[in-house]
């Protein structure tokens, strides 16, 4: 009996959310003819940061990121007091996000939210606090993948700031992520090569972690490397068939490499630490740079954007942006506060999935694992 009955209330339950989103399809061919004011509330909590922004036709009002500085002493992200954290953060940084934006609640169009992928107890954070703002305020609930967020931060509404074109293509680099991605719309994206093993954000605080610097390092390198000599030292480039990437053996042959001097000269690397994150750097660049040579050339296409907490390095903003002088692209390089997590990217993606309608219901779960 009380199976039929659990089953009765998610059939009504399912016919509440159809219902509703017919009504909302019904009226939006309306509204969205006028001058309707299209009011989306973000929410990002993919990780380590808890985030919240409010957009106006695509346009930011409001974005506000709430750092976790505890994973510091770690040296790394603790996925549990990452939750915890979210679990703290997530009305106040939400509070202040509609305070900032002059909006009031009954003022949102759309709730989207980060459903993956990331850690699953911080999206479990995000994923419900949404959904159950959403249906608090009879509002649609919309999904957001971390990952195409990140490419659709190109089309946040801004002065001055030329976006890209279909089809193009995107280098999203992050800690846990190296994929070049061919985007044909909005959410049509194919991935053609990505990382086989270790992201490009991992082989920098791997190899930073390996010179004794703290966490987050990949930063640390980045500015150690302005200074430094790039061809000081060599490293491998992996040989990967295809557009895919490989940076396992690079973060090895950096180990060995320092095992190796160390042994020679125990201050080696206070000796050396900026040659050596310089030739770091370059290396890195220049595996990424190769692989992006070969995607333009076997797709035609000379497009190409960047995204993702990585691509904020400035080795690779500079590679990118000569390579327009180099081979004549296009590129189009994102604001530094769009790089890292942010709510306003996953905004400007709920934004785009309001205009085609794609609304969620309540029955959807986070995914630790979201493919493009």
């Amino acid at each position: 009996m009380t199976v039929l009955v659990s089953i009765f209330q998610n059939f009504l339950i399912r016919l509440y959310v159809l219902t509703l989103r017919l009504i909302y399809n019904f009226y939006a061919q309306i509204f969205l003819m006028s001058d309707q004011k299209i009011n989306i509330l973000a929410i990002e909590s993919s990780c380590d940061d808890t985030a919240a922004a409010v957009l106006c036709n695509g346009k930011i009002l409001s974005n506000i990121v709430a750092t976790q500085e505890v994973h510091k002493q770690y040296g790394g992200v603790v996925p549990e007091l990452a939750s915890r954290a979210h679990q703290q953060n997530i009305v106040p940084v939400i509070h202040q996000a509609l305070v900032k934006a002059n909006i009031d609640k009954k003022d949102i169009s759309a709730i989207a939210f980060t459903r993956g992928p990331g850690l699953m107890g911080s999206l479990l954070v995000g994923t419900s606090f949404a959904k159950s703002l959403s249906m608090g305020l009879k509002v649609p609930l919309i999904e957001v993948n971390h990952m195409q967020a990140h490419i659709l931060a190109h089309f946040i509404e801004e002065e001055n700031y030329d976006k890209p074109e279909f089809p193009f293509l995107a280098l999203t680099i992050s800690g846990g992520h190296t994929q070049i991605v061919k985007v044909s719309h909005y959410f049509k994206m194919e991935v053609i090569g990505e990382t086989i093993d270790d992201a490009v954000g991992e082989a920098f605080d791997k190899s930073a972690k390996i010179l004794g610097l703290p966490y987050p390092g990949g930063p640390l390198i980045d500015k150690y490397a302005n200074e430094g000599n790039p061809k000081a030292f060599k490293f491998p480039r992996p040989k990967v068939e295809g557009l895919n990437f490989s940076f396992s053996g690079f973060k090895t042959a950096v180990l060995y490499f320092v095992q190796r001097e160390t042994k020679n000269d125990p201050e080696f690397i206070d000796k050396n630490l900026k040659d050596i994150c310089a030739s770091i750097q370059y290396t890195i660049v220049g595996i990424l740079m190769d692989k992006l040579k070969k995607a333009v050339k076997e797709t035609g296409i000379n497009q190409v954007a960047i995204g993702g907490g990585v691509s904020a390095n400035s080795g690779i903003r500079k590679a990118i942006k000569d390579s327009e002088q180099k081979w004549g692209w296009k590129c189009f390089i994102p604001k530094f506060e769009y790089t890292t997590d942010n709510a306003a990217m996953i905004g400007i993606a709920g934004y785009h999935k309001y205009l085609q309608q794609e609304f969620s219901d309540f029955s959807i779960t986070a995914q630790s694992r979201y493919k493009i």
